[in-house]
């Protein structure tokens, strides 16, 4: 498989890191300080087009390969993991599933908005008792003539309160599948959905999450989005394309840590006198530099495949799995290489050790992507044997 970036992607991959420089670095801490969404620059990234990437230009957006978001998220979270993590939920989780299942009415109705940051997506999964394990969610929505009526609460939504467009999980009554869940768009204005307190995070702080009540919220039955029943199948698919994404995450912020930690220690290396401190900086930096290249192919491979349309759980979750792991050993080993420099505010890679930990949280637990690897290369195991 080939990973040379095309001409195409390369230039796009400079545009992004040159606008990231100047519009997004200089103001990180602030964002992280602050505690407060950071609409200027979502703004200033939607008038860039990157809040519609990889959406259908007949939908607004540019129409972009899979690999160019992907490069697009990794350079975005190099700058801030928060700004990474509200493009990548607005567009992975919560614009796409509309291209992929929405009826016509729908993308017409909410494609063009989302793609031009008019309108902001968010995903309404996670509930207090359903976390990893989305099957177990109890938001229910009865159908009463022509409209549902959802009922239930959901937790840690990204971009919770910001959004205005919610592609939300509830359990139905079909007979359809496995899991009698359905997906629907609700809107942020609709009566009875109510947006909760925002949670106070050790790290990325200038994303809104948030928890959201559904109290008898009336919508249409032309807010189901796919078939009936079919919402768990919807779920999956786009958590395959969102696993990858937080990767992209992940080796964002690993890169970002790997650069200050590489410039503070050559400055350093210059004045030590003590050769035993200079080798165990260079292999230190040795090791970091390899992992950021593993993870990095590992997770243009998943995009990749995601771009020919191939099955890509397994590789999505190997990509997810590593670049996040990776991302909290290089963010940690930054700090311990720049010492009490590392520790203090002064420096940004304290904010990026706090900023990788939740990677390995959402998006499925680390864990739980082990368990998907698993499953996969035991069943193609079983399956090679036969």
């Amino acid at each position: 498989m080939d990973f040379v970036l095309t001409s195409d992607q390369q230039s796009h991959r400079d545009q992004v890191r040159a606008f990231a420089k100047t519009e997004i670095i200089p103001y990180a801490k602030q964002i992280d300080t602050s505690d407060q969404f950071p609409r200027e620059i979502v703004a200033k990234m939607s008038e860039q087009g990157l809040l519609g990437l990889p959406i259908p230009k007949i939908w607004g957006g540019s129409g972009a390969d899979f690999l160019s978001y992907i490069l697009t998220i990794e350079e975005i979270s190099y700058a801030s993991a928060s700004l990474g993590v509200i493009l990548a939920v607005h567009t992975s989780v919560g614009t796409m599933p509309i291209v992929n299942y929405g009826s016509q009415s729908q993308k017409e109705k909410y494609l063009p908005q989302l793609a031009k940051g008019q309108m902001i997506g968010a995903f309404a999964l996670t509930e207090p008792h359903a976390g990893s394990d989305a099957s177990r969610i109890t938001t229910r929505a009865s159908k009463q003539g022509d409209h549902y009526v959802l009922n239930g609460s959901k937790m840690f939504i990204t971009n919770g309160g910001e959004a205005n467009v919610y592609i939300t999980f509830a359990v139905t009554e079909t007979n359809t599948g496995t899991h009698p869940i359905s997906a629907f768009i609700v809107e942020k204005e609709t009566p009875g959905f109510i947006i909760g307190k925002k949670e106070k995070k050790m790290g990325m702080n200038g994303s809104a999450t948030t928890t959201l009540t559904f109290d008898q919220v009336r919508i249409p039955v032309s807010q189901l989005l796919g078939p009936e029943g079919e919402g768990f199948h919807i779920a999956l698919r786009h958590l395959d394309s969102g696993r990858i994404s937080i990767a992209a995450q992940g080796l964002g912020i690993a890169r970002a840590a790997y650069d200050q930690a590489l410039s503070y220690t050559k400055q350093h290396l210059v004045t030590s006198q003590n050769e035993s401190e200079s080798l165990i900086a260079k292999n230190k930096l040795a090791d970091m530099a390899s992992r950021i290249e593993a993870a990095k192919l590992l997770i243009y491979r998943a995009a990749i495949l995601r771009d020919r349309g191939l099955p890509c759980a397994k590789e999505a979750s190997m990509a997810k799995m590593f670049a996040t792991d990776t991302a909290n050993v290089i963010t940690r080993d930054a700090v311990q290489l720049m010492g009490n420099d590392g520790y203090s505010k002064d420096y940004p890679v304290e904010r990026f050790m706090r900023d990788a930990k939740v990677t390995q949280i959402y998006e499925g637990t680390n864990q739980i992507q082990r368990i998907v690897i698993a499953k996969h290369i035991l069943m193609e195991a079983q399956i090679h044997s036969e």
